[in-house]
């Protein structure tokens, strides 16, 4: 239960912070426009290489080094790994951050817009910070603090939309609108550093001597970097290779720009809603996997690797008959583009093996698979990058999607196999025909009561029409094929008759 119930505050949390950083994307691609977008967001993604290659793997592999000390009643050791895992981010980060300052004119070549190299070196001051950052929030993980972990991530989202907002609204400068937002996201990068490192001494965080832990931390957090340092990669190798192969089939430079603008600024953040009740669940649930996993429990590994793939099945399709109905109305809604719209709308299958990809890959590394994981991940992006390499000339920027697709179906389809292996039976092929039973019907029914509506009200009230209808034949589709037990749900969630009849004389008293 009290998993359960962690895994619900930390939701709240991280609902609050994608949401507040959804209006922060709108107010972004209106004020910035989709080319702006996209120099912003190929900024971003060079900068993201360099901070995979600093810690990327170490934060998870610090958790579950965390966990086995914790198993093993040892809280010197979680000292000595958290202190250590900085001193290997620091050894990478600070020299990183010189030799690319020493470097700036030659390295700026790769960008094919100037502008995203001044974005680049605004980012770069926050390297090291953000780097260190991510280990103070790897120790709050094997630790189980989540609050700190999901408070300071919120804190973080609520200065960067602040800064941005004053930096974009209501100060008049000369500097352009795209470095002033990097200069929002700089604030906060150093901001969340800043508040972590208090938090991480307060709660009883302490350095001790990182002897005995660097070369353990060093080989499980390899094979991770790699992953993720390859994934930052190949993200900025789409992003400098597919506007060249948009203009390859005869599209203008400035065209390519606000297509890769749209996808990654537009579409992304609406597809990727999910990953913040995945993330939540992940974020609690790898602890306790881990400690499961390093004490031969199998049978409670086995329970809990089926219940995270049922509740990332469960939450990814549930959405799949709105975004399928109203994707096209979500786009206009919020960033004025109804070309957004209609790519939500065209990859809401996507939303499966995206959820099943991710929930899977953190399982795996919780269990000391990170190698296999790597491998997985290297097979899905050359899937991504074969796509965009081969699919501009046919599908323009639906090459992005259909290379995402690609790459999330062959990271979910090899990830079930091995975790098969390792957890037994998944025993989820009932689960899936009752789901499918539930969305198939839904998404039939909920695509022509819009149609019907959009002709007689404006796009918004069909859009919330919809969207309520959708949630109603959900939840008494659901219960029915008993998908979701609501009893259940009220009963850990919600306060019991006896506990309300206390609250209530105890306020009658006061």
């Amino acid at each position: 239960m009290n998993l359960y119930r962690t895994a619900a505050a930390v939701t709240v949390f991280s609902a609050l912070e994608h949401c507040l950083g959804f209006l922060y994307r709108i107010v972004l691609s209106r004020t910035l426009g989709p080319e702006g977008l996209g120099v912003y967001q190929i900024s971003y993604t060079v900068f993201a290489v360099f901070l995979t290659i600093s810690s990327s793997g170490l934060p998870i592999t610090l958790s579950r080094v965390i966990s086995k000390h914790r198993a093993e009643k040892n809280p010197r050791a979680e000292h000595a790994a958290t202190t250590a895992a900085m001193a290997i981010s620091l050894s990478f980060s600070v020299p990183l951050t010189a030799l690319l300052f020493a470097l700036r004119a030659p390295f700026s070549r790769i960008f094919s817009d100037p502008r995203c190299a001044d974005l680049f070196y605004i980012l770069l001051f926050s390297l090291s910070f953000t780097s260190l950052y991510s280990i103070i929030r790897g120790s709050f993980w094997g630790r189980k603090r989540f609050f700190a972990y999901s408070f300071i991530e919120l804190a973080e989202e609520i200065v960067k939309i602040l800064a941005g907002v004053v930096l974009l609204l209501l100060v008049q400068t000369s500097l352009p609108d795209v470095n002033r937002a990097a200069v929002a996201l700089l604030i906060a990068y150093l901001f969340s550093f800043a508040l972590a490192a208090f938090w991480f001494f307060v709660t009883g965080g302490k350095l001790r001597s990182p002897r005995g832990e660097f070369l353990p931390l060093i080989r499980s957090s390899a094979p991770v970097t790699a992953m993720r340092a390859s994934s930052s990669l190949v993200s900025s190798l789409v992003s400098v290779l597919f506007p060249i192969r948009m203009m390859a089939a005869g599209a203008s430079s400035a065209r390519a720009l606000a297509e890769y603008g749209v996808v990654y600024g537009m579409v992304a953040p609406v597809i990727f809603v999910p990953n913040t009740f995945l993330s939540s669940i992940a974020l609690v649930l790898v602890p306790e996997l881990s400690e499961s996993y390093y004490r031969k429990q199998t049978e409670k590994v086995s329970a809990l690797v089926r219940k995270a793939l049922s509740s990332a099945l469960l939450i990814t399709g549930a959405l799949i008959p709105f975004f399928v109905a109203c994707g096209e109305d979500v786009g206009v809604l919020l960033f004025a583009s109804a070309e957004s719209g209609k790519m939500i709308a065209g990859c809401a299958l996507m939303l499966v093996p995206m959820g099943v990809a991710m929930i899977s890959t953190s399982m795996l590394n919780s269990m000391n698979c990170e190698k296999h994981t790597l491998l997985f991940f290297l097979l899905g992006s050359a899937a991504m990058l074969l796509c965009v390499w081969f699919l501009p000339p046919y599908l323009g920027s639906g090459a992005l999607l259909a290379g995402m697709a690609a790459d999330y179906a062959v990271t979910a389809v090899c990830s079930l196999a091995l975790l098969r292996k390792k957890a037994g039976k998944l025993a989820l092929g009932k689960h899936c025909l009752k789901l499918a039973a539930a969305i198939l019907p839904t998404t039939l029914l909920a695509a022509g009561l819009h149609t019907l509506l959009v002709r007689c009200l404006s796009y918004v009230p069909a859009l919330v029409l919809t969207f309520l209808f959708v949630a109603l034949c959900e939840g008494v589709l659901f219960s029915l094929l008993k998908l979701f037990d609501f009893r259940a749900f009220a009963k850990k969630f919600l306060p019991s008759r006896k506990k309300r009849a206390a609250r209530h004389f105890f306020r009658s008293r006061a």
